[in-house]
């Protein structure tokens, strides 16, 4: 009679063999063809377990990743081309509207530009004892400490002047230097925005006729007002109809500008003032746009502000 089999915590030893009927034995009986396979498996575990039969699958392992047409390696990233390139920004192009050079380069300076009225006595309107009217003209900030420059004949006869920045900040300003040769005024606001921006000023001297430029202002008090065009002339020279003042060295230029306009910049693709719009050219008593605008350049209007020429 078998005894029923206890199990226990510790290692098992080998089972005692206990007397098995004859049938049975014949039935787990074995030919020597079984017999032999467990010795063969004992020397393939013996095998794979010697160490260089280990650094042999190593190796081999390293040779298949180092080759490059291995099937089941990820396949190597194409670079770039310039055609590549070339074929998304036109893909770009088509299929989204950007803004312009002109837009682009208004918005560039558009935080910087300012609106200038200027109380000017003998001028149409009542305010006060003295008959009196406001001029309004353009100018452009170039310190962030509210310095501002413009053209002298906007302000010079005001007896007081207000500056609106672009973000609807009013303030009372002064002028705090003139420079009569080139129409140039300085003007300093008593209170600014927070976060005013200063113009980025460019030098004029790789500026060429057929250069883009936008010209910015409020003309006839209407704005901000943007007009593109480009630059006609270089070193040109202009005598007010009015005063009979002779300027030289202007930039002549294309770009719409009328009354209002004066005092405002000229700016490049780049967002960069290259000059302060000063006058434009019309033998009519009109005094409107015919084409020909001039602007005093920046070199002029820096040394005005007392800043170091480029």
């Amino acid at each position: 009679m078998r005894r029923t089999a206890l199990y226990s915590r510790s290692t098992p030893r080998p089972a005692v063999p206990t007397e098995v009927d004859p049938p049975v034995q014949e039935a787990v009986a074995e030919s020597p063809e079984a017999a032999a396979r467990p010795a063969r498996h004992q020397r393939a575990g013996a095998f794979a377990r010697h160490p260089g039969t280990l650094w042999a699958a190593i190796a081999a392992l390293a040779l298949a990743l180092a080759l490059p047409d291995t099937p089941w390696r990820a396949p190597a990233q194409r670079k770039l081309t310039q055609d590549d390139i070339n074929a998304a920004v036109m893909h770009t192009l088509t299929q989204k509207t950007l803004p312009s050079q002109a837009a682009r380069a208004a918005a560039a300076v558009g935080p910087s530009l300012v609106r200038v009225e200027g109380d000017i006595p003998g001028r149409k309107g009542r305010k006060g004892p003295a008959e009196m009217g406001r001029g309004v003209g353009s100018g452009v900030v170039i310190i962030d400490n509210g310095t501002i420059l413009t053209n002298l004949h906007v302000v010079q006869e005001a007896e007081s002047i207000t500056v609106t920045f672009a973000d609807g900040t009013e303030s009372p300003a002064a002028i705090v230097n003139v420079q009569p040769e080139n129409d140039l005024a300085v003007l300093r606001a008593q209170k600014i925005p927070d976060d005013l921006q200063a113009a980025t000023m460019r030098s004029t001297a790789d500026l060429l006729p057929g250069d883009e430029v936008v010209a910015i202002g409020f003309p006839f008090g209407i704005g901000p007002s943007v007009s593109a065009g480009v630059v006609s002339g270089l070193k040109r020279g202009f005598k007010s109809p009015e005063g009979g003042q002779v300027m030289s060295n202007l930039i002549q230029f294309d770009a719409a500008a009328n009354p209002g306009n004066s005092g405002g910049p000229l700016v490049t693709m780049d967002g960069q003032v290259v000059g302060i719009v000063t006058a434009i050219l019309n033998p009519t008593p009109a005094r409107t746009f015919l084409g020909i605008g001039f602007a005093v350049p920046i070199e002029n209007a820096a040394t005005a502000a007392g800043q170091p020429p480029f």
